[in-house]
């Protein structure tokens, strides 16, 4: 059983101030080819929030009530948070931790799914930080969690509580439009009550633009929808743990807009944010991983995630190809 001496929450940063956004988004395109002025036309999306992105806040939040599950589960388990893109970095809280003296920690990372950006780019981080550290404590990362019902439970009551927010004439027959930059199986939330029509579209399209993106994109997916006669939408932001920037700008505000311009109703759906499941979620894997008896559980035809991914998963996309600014926080 890993004899774990500390929790790390592992999550993608955002600046909290309008002098933090350029520099913010200078390190998380660098070495992408990512133009100047790409640069700032997101930076602009920030300034909609005042150039304060909610991911720290609601990592904050997380971190809060991760510690009262764990108080209340018995795991005495002291907790550190470090970001990719900005403060506080992951290399200073490891060397944090190894001043600590902690030897071994279970880290959870706020993406659900597999691939490069939202897996291996955090596994290479990790390392990356324990590299510049003397000492640094070993880290393991929670397992995918993207099938637990922790997760697909607060997505799936979410897109109900959506629902219910469109006029009533048209609940009954609205789709549910899925967005993420990966979704192995949307399905497993599309199944409330009874089976919906669904699609999945991709948002925060970014890099270069002669690169291409994944598609279609979520106002191109309501425009046809809306051809088609979808009578009303409910855009489920299923990739996504926390309503951060992408969220709130690419979906409240340029979806929402798309959706007016064509009379389409549309509601969104909350992400898991603090939810009491999914943080008693987070307790329950790290349970698991500490080799607690525990029932492990993954909802659908995909089994659970392995504790360690091999080393040839998620391997860095192809040559020329940049990750968006924020692809699968």
């Amino acid at each position: 059983m890993p004899d774990y001496d500390a929790f790390l929450l592992v999550s993608f940063g955002g600046p909290e101030g309008p002098a933090d956004v350029m520099p913010f988004l200078e390190n998380v395109t660098r070495g992408r080819g990512v133009p100047r002025d790409r640069l700032a036309e997101v930076a602009r999306h920030y300034d909609v929030f005042g150039g304060v992105s909610p991911i720290n806040e609601q990592c904050r939040d997380l971190l809060a009530a991760i510690g009262k599950g764990f108080a209340a589960a018995g795991l005495d388990l002291p907790l550190y948070w470090g970001n990719r893109n900005w403060h506080p970095f992951l290399a200073d809280t490891v060397a944090q931790m190894a001043a600590d003296g902690r030897r071994h920690a279970i880290a959870f990372v706020t993406s659900a799914y597999g691939s490069y950006s939202s897996c291996r780019q955090y596994l290479d981080d990790i390392e990356a930080a324990r590299a510049q550290v003397r000492d640094a404590p070993r880290i393991d990362k929670i397992r995918h969690f993207f099938n637990h019902p922790g997760f697909i439970g607060p997505v799936t009551q979410a897109a109900r509580a959506a629902i219910t927010a469109l006029p009533p004439v048209v609940q009954h027959d609205a789709w549910l439009v899925f967005t993420a930059h990966s979704v192995p199986d949307a399905r497993l939330a599309a199944e409330e009550g009874h089976e919906r029509s669904w699609r999945l579209a991709y948002q925060s399209r970014s890099g270069p633009p002669a690169v291409p993106w994944l598609g279609p994109d979520i106002c191109d997916q309501l425009a046809d929808l809306a051809a088609g006669g979808a009578p009303a939408v409910v855009v489920v932001p299923v990739g996504f743990v926390s309503d951060h920037v992408e969220v709130r700008y690419d979906l409240d505000f340029e979806a929402a807009r798309a959706a007016e311009r064509l009379g389409l109703p549309m509601a969104r759906a909350a992400t898991p944010g603090t939810d009491p499941r999914f943080v008693s979620m987070i307790t329950e894997l790290v349970a698991e991983r500490r080799g607690q008896p525990a029932r492990v559980q993954a909802l659908g035809s995909l089994p659970a995630g392995p504790d360690f991914c091999p080393n040839d998963c998620c391997r860095v996309p192809a040559a020329g190809r940049a990750p968006a600014p924020g692809a699968g926080r």
